[in-house]
């Protein structure tokens, strides 16, 4: 079978604080939204921007840095893979969501004084994980304090 590659790279801004919740385990995912914006010329010759969202989920410690440092309006580089899951809702309608499974983050912004996210940083703070392929295969984490950030 011939080789794929499922990578996305994104650098953008956060469009509203994440939202965090608990796996059936008691794992923590997290899931916020990344504004991409291009600038182009239209047909009269004028810019133009278009932004485009996307839906981003991150899991375990990925989750609890997004919980602690990630608010709206942050600075991120991420790197992932597309993921599209779907469902049934309570009338048996078929659902699709297509989402970045976040593995590498870097922290564009840095921390103000009142631990806010502002666009001071002169560089970023990376961290690399790698998901689980199913949820169930989730392992426990530890807890994340100030010394574990880099910045």
């Amino acid at each position: 079978m011939p080789k794929s590659v499922n990578k996305v790279i994104l650098v953008g801004n956060v469009g509203k604080d994440p939202e965090i919740r608990f796996a059936s385990a008691g794992n923590p995912v997290a899931n916020f939204t990344l504004a991409t914006s291009e600038r182009f010329k239209d047909k009269s010759g004028e810019f133009q921007e278009r932004t485009e969202w996307h839906n981003l989920v991150a899991w375990q410690r990925l989750a609890e840095i997004v919980r602690d440092y990630v608010k709206k309006g942050s600075k991120l580089y991420i790197e992932g893979r597309i993921q599209t899951r779907s469902w049934d809702d309570k009338d048996g309608q078929k659902h699709y969501k297509t989402e970045i499974v976040v593995n590498d983050l870097v922290l564009l912004s840095g921390r103000t004084e009142g631990g806010e996210t502002g666009s001071s940083s002169k560089s970023g703070s990376s961290y690399d994980q790698r998901p689980p392929a199913h949820a169930d295969d989730l392992v426990q984490s530890t807890e994340i304090t100030d010394d574990d950030i880099p910045f």
